[in-house]
């Protein structure tokens, strides 16, 4: 195999490594970096994961893309340190599972992709003598899992922005609480809002000379991680080497379901990818009509981490089948929509359904969800209506992105109990807060940025 280059999205910037992708973020053309291919796992290495711990997985995903630039032993000693905590997988009824992303030190799935590539950028800036300055717009999750992992850093300072009223207190807390090299920004405004302020300073002449980069979904350091934990899935729960497994994913800015993809095309056996989202339904009505249509602004729902009305990966998905759209959303070249309604679903969940969903989920099955995950198991229970033959056999595992305990406000309201604390998310009310507001105005947001260089 050639060795692997990565491209822009938007087809004007050139080519470059894992390296110069993982430290730049974002294209100077504003695209995303995809590789120029993927690789294709042996099936023979695979069948071997079902014996195999969490770290032997993902050093065998990544040593697939990373071979040419990162040493295997280094990469061995990376994976290592990262992944020192269990992914759980919580059989539920039949062989349907909940695959629990929420055990790592933020209590959230971002651990897996953020504390991954923060080893990997620290492992090449170590090597060059040089800082980077992260850029990073959150939802939720995203901020706190970055903020974890670059902690205390001494060459990368990170700098988050979050919309103020859209994550929950817990939430905002695992960001604020910090301090040192990590600063956060609560923005008064939307998620869309913060995340192209983020974009635009990546383009804007005035910071070239900053040394930002970003680690939002739009790094491909992000995404390449978070192909592993469906290969791990698979390998613990298939019934035999080539059994494909349903996956049902919570989305908002489609990253995860990008690694989803990504895991698909080097091999990964898959029947169908079941991508839920809450009422900013912009990419079901895109899969059923062919026409795309952003939700500006998003709507604010339960499952806030997924408010997004303009999912920045979704310029990935079009390119992997074979079209283009630009970082607005405006689609070029139609991507091949048939062979993407055959591989993948979507499906949109509301707020009351979402409400609905952890109730019965939970005096059915004492099955614990918050509102990402519910949305997640509810996407399973309306795909099962649409499909003519009987599932009772057929594996289906649904992502569970957060610990229900990142939200007590409605997990108390809808079960009457609070969800047991995991040692991550103790001590956290006790601890105080540091952060700035800023209304929604690039301007402001430039100058700051201006003023903090060192």
């Amino acid at each position: 195999m050639d060795k692997i280059t990565y491209y822009s999205t938007n087809g004007q910037s050139p080519e470059v490594s894992f390296r110069g992708a993982l430290l730049k973020g974002q294209a100077p053309d504003y695209g995303l970096y995809m590789p120029s291919q993927i690789p294709a796992l042996d099936k023979n290495l695979m069948a071997g994961f079902a014996e195999q711990d969490y770290p032997d997985v993902a050093y065998a995903v990544l040593h697939a893309f990373l071979q040419d630039e990162v040493p295997a032993e280094r990469l061995r000693e990376l994976v290592d340190d990262a992944y020192d905590y269990p992914v759980p997988l919580e059989h539920v009824t039949d062989r349907k599972y909940v695959m629990r992303l929420d055990q790592g030190p933020t209590a959230s799935f971002k651990d897996f992709a953020a504390r991954m590539m923060g080893r990997l950028m620290n492992h090449f800036l170590e090597k060059e003598n040089r800082e980077l300055y992260i850029l990073t717009a959150t939802s939720g999750d995203t901020g706190s899992a970055i903020a974890n992992a670059f902690y205390g850093l001494d060459n990368i300072r990170v700098l988050i922005l979050f919309p103020e009223r859209e994550v929950t207190p817990r939430q905002r807390k695992q960001m604020t609480t910090l301090g040192k090299n990590v600063e956060v920004v609560a923005i008064d405004g939307k998620f869309d809002d913060c995340q192209a302020m983020v974009k635009k300073a990546f383009g804007d002449p005035d910071l070239q000379d900053h040394n930002l980069s970003s680690a939002n979904s739009i790094n491909i350091g992000r995404l390449l991680p978070q192909a592993v934990y469906y290969f791990y899935a698979w390998s613990q729960l298939a019934a035999k080497q080539d059994e494909k497994a349903t996956f049902v994913v919570p989305s908002g800015n489609f990253g995860d379901m990008m690694g989803g993809m990504i895991a698909w095309h080097m091999g990964l056996p898959v029947e169908k990818m079941v991508i839920a989202v809450n009422e900013n339904d912009e990419f079901p009505v895109f899969l059923e009509t062919g026409r795309y249509e952003k939700i500006v602004p998003s709507k604010n729902c339960l499952s806030s981490a997924m408010n997004v009305g303009h999912p920045s990966n979704l310029a990935r998905l079009v390119d992997l089948y074979g079209g283009r759209m630009d970082e607005k959303g405006a689609i070029s070249k139609q991507p091949d929509m048939a062979s993407m309604r055959k591989h993948m679903t979507s499906l949109s969940v509301s707020d009351e359904e979402t409400r609905a969903t952890i109730a019965e989920a939970w005096k059915q099955y004492q099955l614990l969800l918050e509102p990402h995950g519910a949305v997640g198991w509810a996407g399973l229970q309306k795909y099962l209506e649409t499909i003519p033959e009987d599932p009772t056999d057929k594996l289906f595992v649904v992502l569970e992105t957060a610990h229900p305990a990142k939200f007590p406000e409605q997990i108390r309201e809808i079960l009457q109990f609070d969800p047991e604390l995991p040692p991550a998310l103790q001590g956290l009310e006790e601890q105080e807060e540091h952060y700035l507001h800023m209304a929604h105005d690039y301007a402001l947001f430039k100058k700051h940025l201006m003023g903090s260089k060192k």
